[in-house]
Order: structure tokens, then sequence, then C-alpha cells
């Protein structure tokens, strides 16, 4: 394995953070244009779930971009990301929602990209501490 990429732990965060932006992505990606969203789903409150989750999803792709630059190596980087895109949406597809409410599936993605930032914070400090 360390002759593909000696850094393989950094590797299996950035692949399950990667992952994690790619369908974040697609969920809110059904949510744009926000006015052409089903009628369930225009409240101003949703509205403010859909603009925070991609506020967040803009945050959560640019530190993990970044984490993977600093610790990967490019082509590894290159080949995981492109993995992650051609699969993710097979991963969406398997993502059933019981509930079919809007703001619980976007208050529970919140909640996943704020603990992907918290395990991004955690484990890239180091990596990040380069950057200072």
């Amino acid at each position: 394995m360390s002759a593909i990429e000696p850094n393989w732990l950094s590797l299996i965060w950035f692949a399950g953070l990667a992952t994690v932006c790619g369908i974040a992505f697609l969920i809110i990606a059904g949510m744009f244009p926000l006015h052409a969203r089903p009628d369930a789903a225009k409240s101003p409150f949703v509205t403010l779930l859909v603009l925070g989750n991609a506020t967040l999803l803009a945050i959560l792709l640019g530190a993990t971009g970044l984490y993977g630059y600093l610790e990967l190596r490019w082509t590894t980087l290159i080949v995981v990301s492109g993995l992650i895109f051609l699969f993710a949406p097979a991963l969406f597809e398997e993502w059933r929602w019981p509930l079919r409410n809007t703001a619980v599936e976007l208050s529970v993605l919140i909640g996943v990209q704020v603990l992907a930032l918290a395990i991004l914070a955690k484990v890239g400090s180091s990596a990040l501490a380069i950057l200072s």
C-alpha cells in the first residue's frame, strides 16, 4: 500500500470526507433553483436550511480539498476524487429517506456536515498547521 500512497490513513479520511461532500452536493443540488422546489419545501425555514447547507458544503469542499492537497500525492488525490465523483450518484440512489420531510432531511444533512467539519478539524489540524 505504501507504494501507491504512503499516507494511507489520510487517504481513508479524505475518501470518507469527500464521499460526504459528493452525496451532500447531490442532495443540495436537488433543492435549486429555489423557486422550482415543491410546495412542501418552499417555506422560509426550509430556504434557510438549503442556504445553510450550501454554505457548509462550500466550506467542507474547500477544507477537504485543501486537506487532500496537503496530505496526499497529487495522483492519489485525482484518482480518489474521480472514483468518488463516479460512484457518489449510486450511493445517493441507495440513500432512502423514509420520512419524506424536507426540513428534517436538511437538518440531518447539516448535522452530518458539521460532524464532517469537526472530524476534519481534528484530523487535519496538523496538516493545516503547515499553512500558518
